[in-house]
């Protein structure tokens, strides 16, 4: 169920980015002693470089249904954390690889393969909740702070090389540290040791302030660490993050120690996982079976509607939309206005050729649900399949000022501009879509081919004037990355 187009990206491993100052249990302030080293501004501008380059580099998933949940967990925790900056940036790789990763500015990441490998919406909120800490106890800023004058440049280095680790062939990254770094790697992981105690004992705090069963964190470490047993090259995730005897202890430790509460469970997650399960699943007829199977056994409400969705998905998988359709219709009776089922079925009946049902069917969501980001993706998706080619582009357009740092947004807009027909506006937003990779000699190029455009088709004063003021900001934004280099 993943949107089909996929930008290619390199990511790297977090660990190594946020090697810092030892553990303490009383965190040392970080006001201005840090904020003069490293300003939350530059922090944040740090980051956005690095998302660029993950966004150039490794495969990243466009799903807006994974996007908007993935956001909806993170900022539900970050709500209860020590963030000060509170401008995130998400990011999906589509790779089973287990990992996450943190980074300057607010930069969160996942490999589809967590929601492969945390079976409960806690288990994933326990992943997301230790890199959101990192973040917010500003482990980067200290580490520089930390940092002698000689060691920056080896931190610049050692970035360089770790850019590689979150990939699936991780090996690449590893070696290329070691050409960098050499025994300084060594000390740099035991730095980051201590914070990654910090980041566990943070994270579940925040988790039990945000009604998040912080029991998950060491429920998640312990079957990590039993899988990696049995493989001969550990995930990356537990590379980046060993999980050893006396840290699952202590995460379970610490969890005894809240008070008691009740935690429910979430089929929400449930219906994300699902649609990674399926989209990564080789034998797709087995996936059928499979599904079939765990809802016959369903013992209770909860477990009856995670595997009927777990079939609508196998359905899917396998093109037998029809069934697809009837196997979801006593869930969209159940809860008609569940987003996640909503834009399933629009699916389906896009996938079936049926682009006009599918409008119909998502026109009453949107005007409960006004640019909600799944329903308006899956609309935008079904006015392309019905060649409505210049509204889907039109509509995309607005979308992008809610979500204008989405470069799968703008990818797709100048695909559909081209397919409407509009050259200058394909050129524009292959433009934002450049920009946000910080590629801004195409950046440039391209504006100035939507100048011409526009220019020998006569377009007025101001549109012009927009455009000359596009290419100035583009040129001011080179100059300053090529003075940072």
């Amino acid at each position: 169920m993943f949107n089909s187009y996929i930008r290619a990206l390199l990511i790297f491993g977090h660990t190594l980015v946020f090697a810092v100052s030892s553990y303490a249990q009383n965190l040392p302030s970080l006001g201005d002693r840090i904020s003069g080293t490293v300003s939350l501004d530059q922090e944040y501008n740090m980051g956005q470089q690095f998302l660029a380059q993950i966004r150039r580099s490794a495969p990243t998933v466009p799903d807006a249904l994974l996007i908007s949940y993935l956001e909806n967990v993170t900022y539900r925790l970050a709500t209860h954390s020590q963030l000060q900056d509170h401008r995130l940036s998400f990011v999906i790789i589509d790779s089973e690889e287990l990992n996450a990763f943190a980074a300057p500015g607010g930069i969160i990441g996942v490999n589809t393969g967590l929601f492969l490998n945390a079976q409960t919406e806690a288990e994933f909120a326990s992943v997301m909740a230790h890199e959101i800490a990192h973040v917010s106890q500003r482990h980067f800023a200290r580490r520089i702070d930390d940092a002698q004058a000689g060691q920056v440049a080896q931190i610049a280095s050692l970035l360089a090389s770790v850019l590689v680790m979150a990939t699936s062939d991780a090996s690449h990254g590893a070696a290329a540290i070691t050409a960098v770094q050499g025994r300084a790697v060594e000390n740099q992981l035991r730095f980051s040791r201590s914070n990654e105690a910090e980041a566990d004992r943070i994270g579940q705090d925040n988790m039990y302030a945000a009604g998040l069963d912080p029991e998950a964190m060491g429920s998640l470490f312990e079957r990590l660490n039993g899988l990696n047993r049995f493989r001969n090259r550990p995930p990356e995730f537990l590379l980046s993050h060993p999980v050893t005897e006396s840290r699952i202890a202590d995460a379970r430790g610490r969890a005894v120690r809240y008070p008691p509460r009740q935690y429910g469970v979430s089929l929400e997650y449930q219906i994300n996982r699902a649609r990674v399960v399926g989209n990564y699943t080789e034998d797709k007829l087995g996936l059928i079976t499979d599904a079939e199977e765990r809802f016959r056994e369903g013992d209770n409400e909860f477990a009856l509607d995670v595997n009927r969705y777990q079939l609508v998905v196998a359905y899917y998988e396998n093109k037998m939309y029809r069934e697809a359709s009837s196997a979801l219709a006593p869930l969209l009776k159940k809860e008609p206005n569940r987003i996640s089922y909503v834009v399933t079925q629009a699916e389906i009946l896009t996938e079936q050729n049926e682009p006009g049902q599918a409008l119909n069917f998502l026109q009453r969501h949107l005007e409960i649900n006004p640019n909600n980001h799944a329903l308006t993706i899956a609309y935008i998706n079904a006015l392309i399949q019905a060649r409505n080619y210049a509204e889907a582009a039109n509509l995309l357009e607005t979308h992008t000022a809610f979500r204008n740092s989405d470069h799968h947004l703008w990818y797709q807009l100048a695909e559909t501009w081209g397919q409407a027909g509009n050259v200058s506006k394909v050129h524009q937003a292959r433009a934002e879509y450049y920009s946000l990779h910080y590629d801004f000699r195409n950046a440039r190029e391209q504006l100035q081919f939507a100048l011409r455009i526009e220019t020998d088709n006569g377009s007025g004063p101001a549109e012009l004037a927009r455009l000359k003021e596009k290419v100035k900001e583009v040129e001011r934004r080179q100059l300053e990355l090529n003075a940072q280099q």
